[in-house]
């Protein structure tokens, strides 16, 4: 099974765990498979630390409270994957704080104070954050400018002007 496919399952049991009727039969499989996983781990713990780059792996990991890698090393693992990318566009991302699932970050370079590069660039890091961290709740980025209209002055040729 693929990435793509493992989030659509997640998103698929989140959808029927909300239909579901026998929440204490869940519960108690999500504690046993918690506890085999614990015990994998505390068995093992190189093999979590290996095995926890995996998107599915780590995502199991965190439902149980058992990863071994700390949320702010995952975050800056993130923004080393997408620097290349910010590079590219003439900006470049710092880690300021990670906090209470609230990751605040500095974007600089060229990139800052240009609405539409600014929010193509948030989205990008937003979205490995997301796969790297999914425990996160927000992304603040100091140096984004928040969309909003264009003003565009409207040009009437002359004609229509001196009407």
């Amino acid at each position: 099974m693929d990435d793509l496919r493992a989030r659509e399952l997640v998103a698929r049991i989140d959808v029927l765990l909300e239909d579901v009727h026998d929440v204490e039969l869940v519960q108690a499989l999500v504690e046993l498979y918690g506890e085999g996983l614990a015990r994998i781990v505390a068995h093992d713990s190189a093999c979590a630390a290996g095995v926890a780059g995996d998107e599915v792996v780590s995502y199991l990991l965190l439902l149980h409270g058992l990863h071994p890698v700390p949320v702010q090393e995952r975050v800056l693992g993130a923004l080393a994957e997408v620097r290349p990318y910010l590079e590219q566009h003439g900006g470049d991302v710092e880690l300021l704080d990670v906090d209470r699932g609230v990751v605040r970050l500095r974007l600089q370079g060229t990139c800052n104070g240009c609405a539409s590069s600014t929010a193509t660039l948030k989205l990008a890091i937003e979205d490995a954050i997301q796969r790297a961290a999914p425990d996160i709740d927000s992304v603040e980025a100091e140096g984004a400018v928040p969309p909003g209209l264009l003003q565009i002055e409207m040009a009437c040729p002359p004609a229509i002007h001196d009407r």
